[in-house]
């Protein structure tokens, strides 16, 4: 803790007259001068000095007269209450103390014991002078304060209660925890409160910094959500009514992944309320990280400076609150031991709060239920994502490249808006490697740290460029299917068969026909150790599939809606449950795929518009699409002969014609004839051995 100096000049010392004063009439007053005044001498010369008694330093042997001294310092006293007992604090101290005054509500006695809290954390003599009272209680602290500031006990009580101004607002607070110095008992606002209070006069919000601050400029607006229209058409309403009703204990969760744009949702909030936006501080003032408690004292205080304001309040990064404890070990969250005063501060704060999570697991529902609203900020849809890109890079991005970046169904904003900053910082070194390059670089190394899914250059599930339902051995027509989605634009299809028959593809080509955008959730995609979050991502996926309008393809969807009459554990009923759920609720187009048909949930089979069967190729099929591959390919047109080949892979699918023609992208097939060669290699790897068995 930085302390003010008392500065010497010779015997003449410049020191505030009401520190002095508080001095005295900790000696005399509270009777502590036996401690400084010894037989022999001075315990403090510095004090001494500061007091008019410098004389007495360092006398000639044998001539210290302890009780003229203990005389003198009595009369020092008396002087000092004729002279000193309305003397003003410094200038600093007393404007800060009289703009906070103004901002909280301070009783003249509020003021005095501020005054006095700020002085004894930066006066070294009157801290040291203090320790000579001895451990306190806080009974015993409420006398020695009416005794130093000549103030009624039953005053300072009052001030010092739970239930005053200088509590609530955390300015000044007792530390009712046993027994301590007089310092130790009071309890400022944050560490570096009592030097700002001196060293300079400033606005009241800067007083606070390491507690609250004003919020900056928001870059994006309102309009920018459209993806959570619907929580937003009821949140703007109700927050308008607050803070022009002064309704009490409004309260906002708000959790969604790092980036998705929480704090600027709210700074977007604020600017069109027309309110002021204060963040609760989550680091001191020198930059050092602050714990939950703190930040809860900090909220406290904020609630008090500005409930007379029209404002928000933001309290970002929740879990250091609420989310603090540690489970297996049994350590209860911030949140959890202060349980009480969390409920009756979501119930009575003045200023309207926004509670900023990354994520609502581990939550305590007694709070959840406190909230007037939880809702989640999800990562924008594509088409929002593409909007996003060009606004922040679109001169560094082609349109191809710009398309398939937004592909990335996590890109929060932020992490564009950082690759963005980098690559405009070194842009004119970037000559041979190119920005663009870079760009999506510094993109794919950030998902991929976060978990999620590097960029893909080359998607391997994307269309072919050889692509017809014709070659597809299904049990529908499905090129009628897609006319009478594109009629109906709502529609349920479970597609099954053996792998590599075609029923992704056909998805992609759907929803092409459809025009609208694909979302693919493959099993690994929803699947989550932790009981209930299987759930909520599958949820979570039907939700982005309403707000992005795109076709949603669940693949290997067996995993999620296995026979709930075989099921062992409480988490599979609730799995396939949740599935047919947001199956029945979904009004687009949901296609589920699945290699395995057999112990699918019957429930769940009947909930599906149709069902649609797909098999290995028929031999007209695998013939015409070897012909369309050799045109590809620039080869010669197959011979005769290779038909006879051709039926004799009686399990032969698109994908193997895909598999092949990857090989041929660093081992060029140069005739039809090792074209069926690779398809025959295909077929042995993927049947464990040769077969001989005509097309069925």
């Amino acid at each position: 803790m930085a302390r003010r100096r008392t500065r010497y000049q010779g015997n003449a010392v410049d020191t505030d007259p009401v520190i002095r004063l508080w001095l005295l009439r900790i000696l005399i007053a509270l009777g502590v001068h036996p401690e400084f005044v010894r037989s022999n001498g001075f315990r403090n010369d510095a004090l001494a000095e500061i007091l008019g008694l410098a004389h007495w330093i360092d006398p000639f042997p044998n001539d210290f007269d302890l009780k003229a001294v203990q005389g003198e310092l009595r009369q020092l006293h008396q002087k000092a209450e004729k002279q000193w007992a309305k003397a003003p604090q410094p200038a600093f101290l007393c404007s800060n103390v009289r703009r906070l005054s103004e901002l909280v509500g301070l009783s003249p006695t509020d003021c005095r014991i501020l005054e006095f809290a700020v002085s004894i954390q930066n006066e070294r003599l009157l801290d040291d002078t203090a320790d000579w009272l001895g451990q306190l209680s806080s009974l015993k602290v409420f006398h020695v304060l009416s005794v130093i500031l000549d103030l009624p006990e039953p005053k300072i009580r009052a001030s010092l209660s739970a239930q005053g101004i200088l509590a609530r607002s955390g300015l000044v607070s007792i530390d009712r925890s046993g027994t301590s110095t007089l310092r130790g008992k009071l309890d400022l606002l944050s560490d570096g409160f009592a030097d700002l209070m001196v060293t300079s006069e400033a606005d009241p919000i800067s007083l606070l910094r390491g507690t609250v601050s004003a919020a900056g400029a928001g870059q994006l607006r309102v309009q920018d959500y459209g993806h959570i229209s619907p929580s937003l058409e009821i949140l703007l309403p109700y927050l308008r009514h607050a803070t022009t009703t002064g309704r009490r204990g409004v309260n906002i969760f708000l959790h969604g992944a790092p980036g998705t744009g929480k704090s600027q949702l709210a700074r977007a909030l604020a600017d069109e309320l027309g309110c002021e936006l204060f963040e609760v501080a989550s680091e001191d003032a020198d930059g050092d990280p602050v714990n939950g408690e703190s930040r809860l004292r900090a909220f406290r205080a904020a609630q008090s400076f500005f409930a007379q304001r029209l404002a928000l309040i933001a309290f970002d990064e929740v879990e250091d609150v609420f989310n603090d404890g540690d489970s297996f070990f049994g350590r209860k969250s911030t949140a959890q031991v202060r349980k009480a005063w969390i409920n009756r501060i979501l119930e009575e704060n003045a200023v309207p709060t926004l509670w900023l999570s990354n994520s609502i697991r581990g939550l305590d529902p007694a709070f959840i239920r406190r909230f007037d609203m939880v809702f989640e900020l999800p990562v924008p849809p594509k088409q929002q994502r593409e909007r996003i890109l060009r606004d922040n890079c679109g001169d560094l991005l082609d349109a191809g490249t710009l398309s398939r970046i937004a592909d990335a169904e996590n890109l929060a904003p932020a992490v564009v808006a950082k690759a963005t900053s980098v690559v405009r910082s070194i842009r004119d070194d970037l000559r041979q490697t190119g920005a663009a390059v870079v760009f999506e670089r510094l993109i794919s190394n950030t998902l991929e740290a976060q978990g999620h899914r590097p960029l893909v250059r080359h998607d391997p599930c994307r269309l072919p460029e050889v692509y017809d339902p014709i070659f597809i051995h299904a049990d529908a027509d499905l090129n009628g299917v897609a006319n009478g989605l594109g009629k109906a634009r709502s529609g349920r299809l479970c597609l099954y068969g053996p792998p590599g028959t075609g029923k992704t593809a056909y998805g992609h080509w759907l929803a092409q026909q459809l025009d609208v955008p694909l979302l693919v959730k493959r099993a690994s995609d929803l699947m989550s150790p932790y009981v209930g979050e299987n759930e909520q991502n599958i949820a979570r996926a039907f939700r982005q599939a309403t707000q992005d309008g795109a076709l949603l393809l669940i693949d290997e969807v067996d995993s999620f809606l296995q026979d709930r009459r075989g099921a062992q554990r409480g988490w599979e009923v609730s799995l396939v449950n949740e599935m047919l759920t947001q199956m029945e609720s979904f009004s687009g187009v949901f296609i589920a795929s699945t290699n395995l048909m057999d112990g699918l949930d019957q429930a769940a089979l009947r909930r599906f518009d149709m069902k649609v069967k797909f098999d290995f190729l028929r031999s007209e099929q695998a013939w015409e699409l070897l012909r369309r591959h050799c045109v590809q390919l620039g080869l010669p047109s197959p011979q005769p002969d290779l038909l006879s080949r051709l039926m004799r892979l009686g399990r032969l699918t698109p994908g193997d014609f895909a598999a092949a023609l990857r090989q041929h992208r660093f081992r060029p097939l140069e005739s039809a004839y090792a074209l069926v060669s690779a398809l025959e290699a295909e077929c042995v790897v993927k049947d464990g051995a040769k077969r001989s068995i005509g097309f069925l």
